[in-house]
C-alpha cells in the first residue's frame, strides 16, 4: 500500500538548514585551515619549550684530552681574556690585585637575585656569562643585571660545547642570545665565554677555530683564572679557598649563578668579597679589566683616551651602550630589527612558559578524567550486567501488542530490500511504515515491489530526516513506535526484546544495541570496536544513571504520546537521536538501554565518508547540548539531567576528547625528545588499560576478542581521526555554521545480521 503526502501546489519554503547550506559549505575550508593552523601554534609552542629547555636540538657531549698543537703558544699560556685586532690573536690578563667576578650559566630566579643582592651590598660588580634560552625565560632578571651596573656576555642559547656544531649552529647559537639579550635588556654584547670552558691551556684544535671565527666577528672570549668549583658543593669554605688568587695575582674568577643548587655559592660570596678586599683587592668587569690593562700598558694615557672596551672589538654589533661606563663596555644599544626580533622572541617564550605547563595540566587532567572514565565504566557496566541478566529480572508484563516500525529511507536501493526482509522476519506482531523522503533512485518501487502486505510505504517531498520520522510517528496506527534506518536489518526477535521495557509506565524510550555489519575491513573493525567500547559501554553507565543521552538513530523505540508531547523529531539540530532523547529526559520520561534488542547497520566505509558521519554527529551533539542548556538550573527530572547527564556528556565526550590529544603529542613529544622507553612504556600501559575495558565489554555483548588484534592500530590512526573531527565541530560551533543533512553512500552488504541464519 503507498500513499503520498499532498503537495501544496507550491514549491517547498527552503529550511533554515538548507538556506545555510553554501554558507556553510563556504565556510568549511577557512575552518580547516584554522583547525590546521591552531595544530602548527600548538607544536610551534611546543618545540620552543622543548628548545630552551635543551630538549628539542640538545647535545650534551663535552669534548675532552684533544690535542692543541695548532693552538699558539702565546694563546695557551696568556692571559683569560682573548681577542683578535687585525686578525692577530692577543691575550689580556686580569692586573694585579684585581679581580674580575664572572657567573655562568644563568639567569636562574632563584640564585641570581641573591648574588645581585650580594653584590649590590658591597658595591662590587660582576660578568654575567648568560644562557640565551635563559634569559628568554627571565627578562626581568637580565634586565636588573644590567641596571645594577653589571656587565653581560654571551654562554651560547643552549649550552652547547661549540666544538662539535657547524658553522650554522653557532651562527644561531650566538644571533639567538644577541636577540633575547636584545628583548630583555635592549643590549648585545661582544663577550662571550664558550659551555665547560676553563683555562687558556684547555683550548684545543677544535675549539680554537671557533675562537678565531667569532673574534674575527668582533667578539671578545673570556677564560678563567681562578675557578671556584662551586658547582661541585664542596662547601663554603673551599669555595672561597679555590676562588683566592695566589700571589696577590689578578684574576677571573668563575663562579655560577645557575646550573644547579647555589645556596653554598651565596653564602660563599660576601664572605669571599670581604676578604678580598680586606687583602686590598679591587674587583672589576671584564671590560674594566680591559681597560685597566690598556691603561697599564700605555704609560702616556693613549688607551684611556679611547672608546672603553676598544680592544673587544665589536665591528658590526652595534653602537657602545651604558652611557660612557666603563664596566659596561661590551654592551652595544640593540636598534632596529634586532631589538624588534628581540622583543617579539621574548614574547613568544613568554607564551610558551604559560601554555606548555598549562598544557602539562590540562593532560593530567584529562588522564585523570579519561582513567575514572574508565573505571567507572567498568564498575556500572558490570553493576548493570548482572541487574539485567538475572532470571529474577522483569519489565513487567510482557508486551505482545503490534507496534510500528518506521523506516526513513532517502535513495536506500541497496539497502532498503535487505532491511524490510529482515522485519518481514520478526517475532512481533508489526506494521512497517516506510517514507521515502523523495529518493531519485527507486527506492520507493523497491519497497512497493517486496509486496509485503504489513508496509505502507509513504512518498513525501525531500524535507530531510526529522520530517520522514514525523511523517512515519503521525501515520503511524500504535502506541509504541519503533524507529531505525534505512540501512540496517533486524534480528527476528530484535522489536520484541526492544519493546518490553514499556511494560514499565515510567519508560518512554529504549535504546537497542546497534552492531557493525560490515566489521570484516579495517575501518569497519575499527568502528566495531568502538560501537561495543564506546557506545554500549557507555550506554549501561548512563542506564544506570538515568541519563541516557542518546537513542540511536539505527534502533530505538518510543511511546508514539511522548514524542508527539515534545513536539516530535526536531529539525533544530543535527543530531536529532540526541536532541529527542534529552527531551524526554526533561519531560520527566526514563530512557533505558537494551542490550538483548540487536541491530545490524552498515558503517561508512571509506574515511571520507566516516569524517562526513562522525563530524555531522559531533556538531549536533554540541547543537543538541546548546539546545537544551536551560536544564542545568531547571527542577526536577530536567534539571537531574541538566545537572547529571549534561557535565558527562560534556566531559566526556566532548572537553575529554577535544584535549585527549595532549596525551598523543606529549607522547611522541616525549618519546623523540625526551626518554623513548619510558615514554613507549607509558603509552602501552595506557593502551593495556584499554584493551583491559574494551575486552570486558566485548565479553558482556559475547563479540569475538579477535577484532581486538586491531586496537593499537585504532589508536595509532583512527582515535587520531575522531580527534580532528571533533575539533572540527568545535570550531564549527565556535564559528557559528551551520550544517546541511549528509547523505553517506550504502553499498547493501549487510544482509543477513553476523550470527544468525
Amino acid at each position: 500500500m503507498a500513499t503520498s503526502t499532498p503537495s501544496r501546489g507550491r514549491r517547498r519554503a527552503p529550511s533554515r538548514m538548507t538556506r545555510a547550506a553554501g554558507k556553510a559549505a563556504a565556510l568549511q575550508k577557512p575552518r580547516v585551515i584554522l583547525a590546521l593552523l591552531l595544530l602548527l601554534a600548538l607544536t610551534s609552542v611546543m618545540l620552543l619549550d622543548g628548545y630552551l629547555r635543551a630538549e628539542v636540538g640538545g647535545d650534551e657531549r663535552v669534548r675532552s684530552n684533544a690535542s692543541s698543537s695548532k693552538v699558539p703558544d702565546s694563546v695557551i699560556d696568556g692571559g683569560p681574556i682573548l681577542s683578535f685586532r687585525n686578525g692577530q690573536a692577543q691575550t689580556t690578563s686580569v692586573p694585579e690585585k684585581t679581580i674580575a667576578l664572572t657567573f655562568d650559566d644563568g639567569p636562574n630566579p632563584t640564585w641570581t637575585p641573591q648574588i645581585l643582592k650580594i653584590l649590590e651590598e658591597n658595591d662590587v660588580p660582576g660578568t654575567f656569562f648568560l644562557v640565551g634560552s635563559m634569559v628568554s625565560r627571565y627578562p626581568g632578571i637580565v634586565n636588573d643585571v644590567v641596571d645594577q651596573g653589571n656587565e653581560v656576555g654571551i654562554h651560547t642559547f643552549t649550552h652547547v660545547d661549540l666544538s662539535y656544531q657547524s658553522d650554522a649552529r653557532i651562527k644561531r647559537e650566538m644571533a639567538q642570545t644577541q636577540l633575547a639579550l636584545a628583548g630583555a635588556a635592549g643590549i648585545t654584547t661582544t663577550l662571550f665565554r664558550a659551555p665547560y670552558s676553563s683555562e687558556t691551556d684547555a683550548i684545543d684544535n677544535y675549539s680554537w677555530p671557533v675562537y678565531k671565527k667569532l673574534g674575527a666577528e668582533g667578539y671578545t672570549s673570556v677564560f678563567v683564572d681562578t675557578d671556584s668549583d662551586d658547582w661541585k658543593r664542596p662547601g663554603v669554605s673551599k669555595i672561597i679557598k679555590w676562588a683566592t688568587p695566589s700571589k696577590n695575582k689578578g684574576a677571573s674568577v668563575l663562579f655560577h649563578d645557575a646550573g644547579g643548587e647555589r645556596s653554598q655559592t651565596v653564602k660563599a660570596l660576601g664572605t669571599y668579597i670581604k676578604k678580598m678586599k680586606a687583602k686590598g683587592y679591587t674587583f672589576t668587569t671584564i671590560s674594566g679589566a680591559i681597560q685597566q690593562a690598556d691603561s697599564d700598558e700605555s704609560a702616556d694615557g693613549q688607551a684611556a683616551g679611547q672608546a672603553p672596551g676598544g680592544r673587544q672589538g665589536g665591528q658590526g654589533l652595534g653602537q657602545a651602550a651604558g652611557g660612557g661606563n666603563g664596566l659596561q663596555a661590551a654592551h652595544r644599544t640593540a636598534t632596529g630589527t634586532t631589538l624588534y626580533e628581540g622583543k617579539a622572541l621574548v614574547a613568544a617564550v613568554a607564551v610558551a612558559e604559560w601554555t606548555v605547563p598549562g598544557l602539562a595540566v590540562g593532560l593530567a587532567v584529562v588522564g585523570f578524567a579519561v582513567m575514572g572514565r574508565f573505571g567507572m565504566m567498568l564498575i556500572l557496566a558490570r553493576r548493570h550486567y548482572r541487574k539485567r541478566n538475572t532470571r529474577r529480572f522483569s519489565w513487567g508484563p510482557a508486551i505482545t501488542r503490534p507496534v510500528s516500525v518506521i523506516v526513513p529511507a532517502y535513495n536506500e536501493k541497496e539497502c532498503i530490500a535487505n532491511t524490510l526482509k529482515s522485519l518481514a522476519q520478526s517475532t512481533h506482531p508489526i506494521e512497517i511504515i516506510v517514507v521515502d523522503d523523495g529518493s531519485t533512485d527507486g527506492t520507493k518501487e523497491i519497497a512497493e515491489a517486496l509486496g509485503m502486505p504489513n508496509v505502507r510505504v509513504i512518498r513525501q517531498e525531500n524535507a530531510g530526516k526529522p520530517a520522514a520520522l514525523n511523517n512515519g510517528v503521525r501515520n503511524a496506527s500504535y502506541d509504541i513506535v519503533v524507529m531505525m534506518d534505512g540501512d540496517t536489518v533486524f534480528e527476528a526477535d530484535t522489536v520484541r526484546q526492544l519493546v518490553q521495557p514499556f511494560a514499565d509506565p515510567g519508560v518512554g524510550a529504549v535504546a537497542g544495541n546497534a552492531k557493525v555489519g560490515n566489521r570484516n575491513t579495517i575501518i569497519g573493525a575499527w568502528q566495531h570496536i568502538e560501537y561495543v567500547m564506546g557506545f554500549n559501554l557507555d550506554r549501561r553507565m548512563y542506564d544506570l544513571l538515568r541519563c541516557m543521552p542518546t537513542i540511536p538513530g539505527a534502533i530505538g523505540a518510543f511511546r508514539r504520546e511522548a514524542v508527539l508531547a515534545v513536539g516530535g523529531m526536531s529539525e533544530d539540530t543535527l543530531a536529532e537521536d540526541t536532541d529527542i532523547t534529552i527531551a524526554m529526559h526533561r519531560e520527566g520520561w526514563r530512557v533505558v538501554y537494551q542490550e538483548h534488542a540487536k541491530a545490524w547497520t552498515e558503517a561508512p566505509g571509506s574515511l571520507k565518508q566516516l569524517w562526513s558521519q562522525r563530524y555531522r554527529w559531533s556538531y549536533g551533539t554540541m547543537q543538541a547540548l546548546w539546545k537544551h542548556r536551560k536544564s542545568l538550573t531547571d527542577k526536577g527530572p530536567s534539571g537531574r539531567f541538566g545537572r547529571v547527564g549534561m557535565p558527562l556528556v560534556v566531559i566526556f565526550q566532548i572537553v575529554t576528547p577535544v584535549f585527549a590529544p595532549l596525551i598523543d603529542v606529549f607522547t611522541v613529544y616525549s618519546m623523540i625528545f625526551i626518554d623513548f622507553k619510558a615514554s613507549l612504556l607509558a603509552w602501552l600501559a595506557v593502551l593495556g588499560i584499554q584493551l583491559v575495558c574494551a575486552a570486558y565489554a566485548f565479553r558482556l555483548d559475547r563479540e569475538k576478542y579477535r577484532y581486538l588484534l586491531m586496537m593499537p592500530l585504532q589508536q595509532l590512526a583512527y582515535r587520531q581521526m575522531m580527534y580532528l573531527v571533533l575539533i572540527h565541530s568545535c570550531i564549527t560551533a565556535l564559528t557559528g555554521g551551520r550544517l546541511r543533512w549528509q547523505k553517506l553512500k550504502r553499498t547493501g552488504e549487510v544482509g543477513t545480521p553476523a550470527g544468525t541464519s
